[in-house]
């Protein structure tokens, strides 16, 4: 297995949904703006967007799949897989059925401050309970996942979250053009879009698996370990989506904030897509198999490539997004009922979101290091350290800053995650910088220097543009972002900042 060919089209096709995702919430901006309308959307979306993105994005993959693949190298595989898939299926039925009767109290906890407003709360639980089924299909969708890239294939899960965004996009146009509530066809869209994206995964798993549905549910030991792992892997991997939720909670008691904070989180989303999640997703299966076969060796080469990867692609999208924050709000979202102040706030949350590029990136990357090795009790405590000092930093500063200390707690909360890991990795022996990472790393720090030069100066020359409501500005922030990036990656080229070969799994057996 080629690992930069699996991170390629793993990262690309989750890089084409996420420009349909963006593409979605330039209409959602033109139409809802920050209003209330969008603000109930976006809570109603939260909960079980905030499922799938746990879900799907790493937690359950880091229980799962280390103990999937040694037990199909065993040829045990089936009857522990098809005991997860029964009992997954019971748990998540009970819970959604629980959460349809009190959805009431759910979205009281979620946004305490909605209780003001009592239009928006009252339609915020009406959105949700058409909503949260979608979190049964989606875990579903987890598992066959899962099972994909154990067997190396990444694509399909990938391409799997394309049909929520078309179908979302396709929801927006058809009530506009037929002037029906919008925000009910999206609502109904992405639950449609859940249960369309389990049949297209079980399609492409059945070659692997095929569940048996039994009501006698049997939970063998191994079983038992998997669920025990579960939990603590779902607050490990998802510590992003943790802490976004928590600022959704936080930020409800500030008109607009939820939309502020949504829009200002999709941006940095992007390259998170391809910078840890991509990277964090596809080295998981194979670093568990060198560890499982005691190649120390080989496992750190692979850690250190997969920090290395990450760094240099997150440099330079963090230099963009710090240095070009209000232009590219501007150019996503300024048209329509998204105006000039909203704008400008969520420029504000964003310019502090994109310090923490690199840190959510490294998470990503950390966390799996641990579950290749079957420990997600570490991760669990890093995670629980995360949240606390973010939910801290978020309260104390809430009333001088507003929601931007939501932005500014989820920062520095994950840059602490990710200097305790890699203290602690280093003090037990778990990883090591080797000698080409520290070289490359000051290549890659001369590359993104040489590149906020060029970058500063193309802003300024483009400046003036961004002003406008104009689309033609988005030709101009290709223009820049498509020639900082050339500066950045050719003078990677010049300096051998990066080697590509370094990710063919042939190479570092010789290491």
């Amino acid at each position: 297995m080629n690992i930069l060919s699996s991170v390629s089209s793993f990262g690309f096709l989750t890089l084409v949904s996420r420009i349909l995702g963006y593409f979605r919430d330039i209409l959602i901006a033109i139409f809802l703006g920050t209003s209330f309308l969008a603000d109930a959307f976006f809570v109603a979306f939260r909960l079980p967007n905030t499922f799938r993105r746990l879900f799907a994005e790493g937690s359950f993959n880091s229980a799962f799949v280390p103990q999937y693949a040694k037990l199909d190298a065993q040829k045990k595989s089936f009857d522990f897989a098809n005991s997860v898939f029964n009992l997954l299926t019971f748990i998540l039925l009970i819970l959604i059925c629980v959460a349809e009767i009190f959805m009431g109290g759910v979205i009281y906890i979620i946004s305490p401050g909605f209780t003001d407003n009592l239009e928006k709360y009252n339609l915020a639980v009406s959105l949700s309970r058409i909503i949260f089924p979608f979190l049964l299909f989606v875990s579903l969708s987890s598992f066959y996942s899962a099972i994909l890239n154990t067997k190396g294939k990444f694509a399909v899960p990938a391409a799997a979250p394309i049909i929520l965004n078309l179908l979302l996009i396709g929801s927006i146009f058809y009530a506009n053009f037929f002037d029906k509530d919008l925000v009910v066809y999206m609502a109904w869209s992405v639950t449609i879009a859940g249960f369309l994206q389990l049949i297209m995964l079980f399609f492409y798993t059945k070659k692997y698996f095929k569940p048996n549905m039994r009501f006698n549910l049997t939970i063998s030991p191994e079983v038992k370990f998997f669920f025990k792992r579960l939990l603590p892997s779902i607050f490990s991997s998802g510590v992003m989506q943790i802490n976004i939720l928590v600022g959704t909670i936080i930020a409800s008691f500030q008109t607009s904030a939820v939309s502020y904070l949504y829009y200002a989180d999709r941006i940095y989303q992007l390259p998170l897509a391809i910078t840890g999640i991509a990277i964090g997703t596809v080295i998981l299966p194979t670093l568990s198999k060198e560890i499982f076969q005691n190649k120390d060796g080989r496992s750190f080469f692979l850690q250190n490539r997969s920090i290395e990867l990450s760094l240099f692609l997150s440099a330079p999208a963090t230099i963009g997004i710090v240095m070009a924050t209000e232009p590219i709000i501007s150019t996503l979202f300024g048209y329509g009922s998204f105006d000039e102040q909203s704008v400008i706030q969520t420029s504000k949350a964003l310019f502090v979101f994109g310090f923490g590029l690199p840190a959510f990136s490294l998470l990503k990357i950390y966390s799996s290091f641990y579950f290749a090795r079957g420990d997600t009790k570490f991760p669990f405590y890093v995670s629980v350290t995360t949240v606390f000092l973010n939910v801290a930093i978020s309260l104390l500063l809430f009333s001088y800053l507003g929601f931007v200390s939501i932005a500014l707690g989820t920062t520095v909360s994950c840059w602490c995650g990710a200097f305790i890991y890699q203290f602690f990795l280093s003090k037990n022996n778990l990883h090591k910088f080797d000698t080409t990472f520290k070289i490359r790393m000051g290549k890659i720090f001369l590359c993104s220097l040489i590149m906020s030069g060029s970058l500063y100066f193309l802003l300024s020359e483009f400046q003036f543009t961004f002003n406008s409501s104009s689309f033609s500005k988005i030709f101009n922030l290709l223009i820049i972002v498509g020639s900082s990036s050339a500066i950045y990656f050719l003078l990677s080229i010049l300096f051998k900042s990066f080697s590509i070969a370094d990710f063919k799994v042939k190479t570092y057996e010789s290491k």
